[in-house]
């Protein structure tokens, strides 16, 4: 499918995307271009100005992606959950990265929050707040399927998997991590700060420092299909009512609030 995706042909571009929207709740009424190169120039598409504003309060943390919310909760006991009875702990998600190293603690009586992307949905993801990347571990791994069967079928799902640890801060010093988890088909994602592509075939440094300012909605980066983000963050933030299990969000909606000034 990865080649497949990158064939530069008129009729099948055409083709495979009209398949697509048929087996599908592929939009692309929101698209900034209506013509597209290739099935993975629609795959990573941008969106026309204006559709996804984003919610102005500093003390409001939006949604970095269109997703379908997933589990969410208090971090405790450095454990966190894929799927209702199924667990998971910091250290395996992080991995053995020196940069890793405490925030079981800084994280401990925090909030998680699992974001799912659909295949057809906006595949680039955004700030949820006024932030410095700071760091960029890159994870390789496998790419398993992360739909709800797979998350109440495999154990440590999301810890297997290819991923990219951003350590983000705020204004006010706050850090947290964003956490995009690759998928089947998905083995490469890309960041602004960065100007490689992360995947399976990447050879560079593991560890990347970064310096990078972004504010609240800017693009981030992108996956190269659907999948899956995870937000960590301290004990300063509490889940607002709109972040429910299985409800469809789009970027810039509300979902957590600082409860100190940031």
């Amino acid at each position: 499918m990865g080649w497949w995706s990158k064939l530069e042909h008129p009729w099948i571009v055409k083709s495979s995307i009209a398949l697509w929207q048929t087996f599908s709740d592929l939009d692309l009424s929101e698209s900034n271009t209506k013509t597209f190169k290739s099935l993975h120039d629609c795959f990573t598409r941008e969106l026309r100005p204006g559709l996804r504003p984003i919610h102005p309060n500093p003390n409001i943390l939006t949604s970095p992606c269109d997703a379908i919310v997933g589990c969410s909760g208090k971090i405790e006991e450095n454990q966190i959950f894929q799927a209702k009875g199924f667990p998971y702990s910091l250290q395996s998600l992080l991995g053995e990265s020196p940069f890793s190293r405490g925030w079981d603690e800084k994280l401990e009586g925090g909030h998680y929050l699992t974001l799912r992307l659909t295949s057809s949905m906006y595949h680039r993801f955004h700030a949820p707040c006024d932030v410095q990347l700071t760091h960029v571990t890159y994870i390789s791994g496998d790419t398993w399927n992360v739909n709800p069967i797979a998350l109440k079928r495999v154990e440590r799902l999301f810890c297997k998997n290819e991923r990219i640890v951003m350590h983000l801060q705020t204004a006010a010093a706050v850090d947290f991590l964003m956490v995009p988890v690759a998928a089947v088909l998905v083995a490469s994602m890309r960041l602004h700060a960065l100007d490689v592509l992360l995947n399976l075939r990447y050879q560079g440094p593991n560890e990347v420092p970064c310096q990078s300012n972004y504010l609240k909605g800017q693009e981030l980066g992108w996956f190269e299909h659907g999948s899956t983000i995870i937000l960590l963050f301290n004990k300063d933030v509490e889940p607002l009512p709109e972040l429910q299990f299985g409800k469809q969000v789009r970027m810039g909606q509300p979902l957590l609030k600082w409860t100190t000034t940031n």
